[in-house]
């Protein structure tokens, strides 16, 4: 086992442990924070599989933006409405509750049997990808070329984008002010 193996198990634990966590915990703050923990464990393993970009991009618009988007919301809700999402919980099992678990429950079922009926070895892709014998290597000209086509050619669909995000956060802070009772 070399270097870049025991490094994959380790952003795969990591990533793994910390999502876990985040679905099983009922404390928000934590669960948020744990969140951003599992998204830079995410752009490890990106680095690991020599996708640059995807990882500076996993960073800079998940951890940068939306998840500080989620803590901005969850820090100007206010505490009745967290009072009340948490005393609204009930500790019997509800008709959504047996729906979730059965659809996981199919979903796990069709998993464990994708990966017992498929044979790596004898997919397509795979075996030409060993018989062309084409190692991956980083390459500075795709981040490059993605960097020059969005600035360029897709230079409007960008700023739209950008422009409906800041609309959406002045919108998720409007909403969450309290408006005074006259």
């Amino acid at each position: 086992m070399n270097l870049v193996q025991v490094f994959f198990y380790v952003m795969a634990f990591i990533t793994l442990a910390s999502a876990v966590y985040v679905a099983a915990t009922k404390n928000l703050v934590r669960s948020i924070f744990m969140f951003f923990i599992t998204l830079f464990a995410l752009a490890g393993l990106y680095v690991l599989a020599l996708a640059d970009f995807v990882a500076i991009t996993q960073i800079v618009i998940y951890v940068g933006g939306i998840l500080v988007l989620i803590l901005f919301a969850f820090m100007l809700s206010g505490k009745e409405s967290l009072n009340y999402i948490s005393g609204r919980e009930s500790k019997f099992i509800s008709i959504n509750k047996i729906a979730g678990l059965f659809l996981s429950a199919l979903f796990l079922v069709v998993l464990v049997n994708i990966i017992v009926k498929v044979d790596p070895n004898n997919l397509d892709w795979i075996k030409r990808s060993v018989s062309e014998k084409n190692d991956i290597q980083p390459d500075t000209n795709m981040t490059e070329n993605i960097g020059i086509n969005l600035m360029t050619q897709y230079l409007l669909p960008f700023e739209a984008i950008s422009v409906l995000l800041m609309i959406a956060l002045v919108g998720a802070a409007h909403i969450s002010r309290k408006e005074k009772n006259a």
